[in-house]
């Protein structure tokens, strides 16, 4: 059967899995918006292009599904740069549709034409170095081969962003609606076998060790391999440290956790590795600047170390393994524990005995320092814990704050703002998040990026989205103030400014508004607080000139 090409564009996405797709329409796409209609995918419209790309990230994370954004051409494909760059450095699946100027006038200065013909703008060009795969699909003839790559990256153990264009006539030629059925729309998965050598040698290393230390990251809450981690934690008494974007793979409230391992955190597991460990697991966990401490020898030298990692490209990246493992997480521990069941663990129980912050003059002086300087922050951290053990979702972009007062549960869901880092990406991401998972929902950011992305407020409201931003209100760009501070001899430039009335701006947005100053309003806040159905803004006061104490180590 005939379809017109923007029909089997949505089909297409049907067939991935996309249920929502975020974005903004314009008259260069409105073909395939128009197929959207009759669709079982639900289009958001957004507030912004980037908004769109940081929502679609956001339901990649909360659901492990293939995120989507759309929009129109030039400055709707432009204005997705950055959050496609931040899904790019975040490895995640997303698919982005943009239209284009018909064809017929490329190279004739077309309005917002981004062909790269004619001196217009070139979008591959623009789009090459933050996408897997990116095409102008200029022709019909090779629209098969250029879905069956798209599928190709967005279902590959490491993905990344995917960016499809199509003009305007493209859009609205007939193609055979067969070529679905020559796409490859699903990911397949072979497990590893429990006597494989990888396997063997994995328990073999456990076995003669007498102190391992497990380091877990993303791939470990990516794959869902939570309670299997928890269960060798538990069976070999071997404690649990997180990179960052890993905090909940173990429930930090454990004894055996070690919190989080990093230059802005100052739990004691960078000392238990250094001193105590013999053998290093790494599980899903890219050992990147902030978790190494800057790549500091010391963590690693005279251990055996372990790594498994979905990713081939991080498999000895930046250190050399005694065993290397390519495959999912939760698959690969599967087989570990299966092993060590069929053939006895007597040998691999180790003893481990808890250390103390208390241990470490230097972390216990970090810790003095910080937590006296933001006793509001860590009591708003400790009662988000008491209140909300489980069953939670927390978009992060002050990610220190929570790195050091927020012990994650692995029943709750922590998403720190990595990838590029971009301010403002808290609150798109988490109302994309609900669209996939209907949690109760804590976006948590600075002033400064609150008014990068306050307008998608709109969205939730546009949408019903109940959502709780947590906006810490000092009137500065508190990382350029405390590096100013630090560095540059309290020569404070472009870092202070005016904020609104946020009273007066939840008003105007309809939603609730919360003002935190003291303890007392913390009180008042988790007792009268609807955090599960309503929009709420969090305002809560800290000081500009309070400052966390930490080393970059440089």
């Amino acid at each position: 059967m005939k379809i017109q090409v923007s029909e089997l564009i949505v089909k297409y996405m049907e067939r991935l899995g996309i249920d929502t797709i975020f974005g903004m329409p314009g008259a260069h796409i409105l073909p395939v918006y128009d197929s959207l209609y009759d669709s079982s995918i639900q289009s958001i419209l957004a507030k912004h292009e980037q908004g769109a790309a940081f929502m679609a990230g956001g339901y990649n994370r909360a659901s492990g599904r293939i995120g989507a954004c759309i929009t129109t051409a030039g400055p709707g494909a432009t204005n997705l740069v950055t959050g496609i760059a931040n899904a790019y450095a975040d490895k995640q699946p997303v698919l982005i549709i943009t239209g284009e100027a018909p064809t017929y006038i490329f190279g004739k200065g077309g309005l917002q034409e981004s062909s790269g013909e004619g001196g217009s703008i070139d979008q591959s060009a623009l789009f090459k170095g933050i996408t897997r795969y990116n095409k102008v699909v200029e022709r019909t003839d090779y629209l098969e081969n250029v879905l069956n790559q798209a599928s190709k990256i967005l279902l590959a153990d490491s993905p990344g962003p995917v960016l499809l264009s199509f003009p305007y006539n493209v859009q609205k030629e007939m193609v055979d609606d067969e070529i679905l059925d020559n796409i490859k729309t699903e990911k397949h998965h072979c497990a590893l076998n429990k006597d494989s050598g990888p396997v063997n040698t994995f328990v073999k290393l456990m076995q003669q060790s007498k102190n391992p230390v497990i380091i877990a990251g993303y791939g470990c809450i990516k794959s869902g391999a939570q309670s299997r981690l928890t269960e060798l934690s538990k069976l070999f008494n071997i404690p649990v440290t997180s990179s960052l974007k890993g905090k909940g793979a173990i429930s930090e409230q454990s004894e055996l956790s070690l919190g989080s391992l990093g230059v802005t955190s100052y739990s004691h597991a960078y000392k238990y590795i250094e001193e105590t460990a013999d053998l290093v697991i790494f599980l899903g966990a890219a050992f990147n600047e902030r978790t190494s401490y800057l790549w500091d020898k010391k963590l690693l030298n005279d251990k055996k170390i372990i790594q498994v990692d979905s990713d081939y490209g991080q498999l000895e990246k930046v250190f050399k393994t005694d065993i290397a493992i390519q495959g999912d997480i939760n698959e690969v521990l599967t087989a570990v524990l299966d092993n060590i069941n069929t053939y006895s663990a007597e040998h691999i129980l180790k003893e481990y005995i808890p250390v103390s912050n208390a241990d470490n003059p230097e972390t216990e002086n970090n810790a003095n320092i910080f937590k006296t300087r933001f006793t509001l922050i860590e009591t708003f951290f400790q009662k988000l814990e008491e209140n909300f053990p489980e069953n939670i979702t927390v978009f992060d972009d002050n990610i220190i704050f929570a790195q050091n007062f927020f012990n994650v549960n692995s029943n709750n869901r922590y998403y720190p703002n990595s990838g590029v880092s971009s301010l403002g990406h808290a609150i798109p991401a988490a109302i994309g998040a609900q669209f996939s998972d209907k949690k109760t929902t804590f976006a948590i950011l600075g002033d400064g990026g609150f008014q990068m992305c306050c307008m998608e407020i709109m969205t939730a409201v546009n949408y019903n989205i109940p959502l709780n931003i947590v906006m810490f209100n000092n009137s500065t760009m508190g990382l350029i103030r405390k590096t100013q501070f630090q560095q540059y001899q309290e020569r404070f430039i472009n870092c202070d400014f005016s904020n609104p009335d946020y009273k007066t701006l939840a008003k105007s947005f309809g939603i609730k508004h919360q003002l935190v100053e003291n303890k007392k309003d913390l009180d008042t806040l988790f007792s009268s607080t609807d955090f599960s159905n309503a929009i709420n803004l969090i305002e809560v006061i800290i000081d500009k000139d309070a400052f966390p104490n930490y080393s970059s180590r440089r």
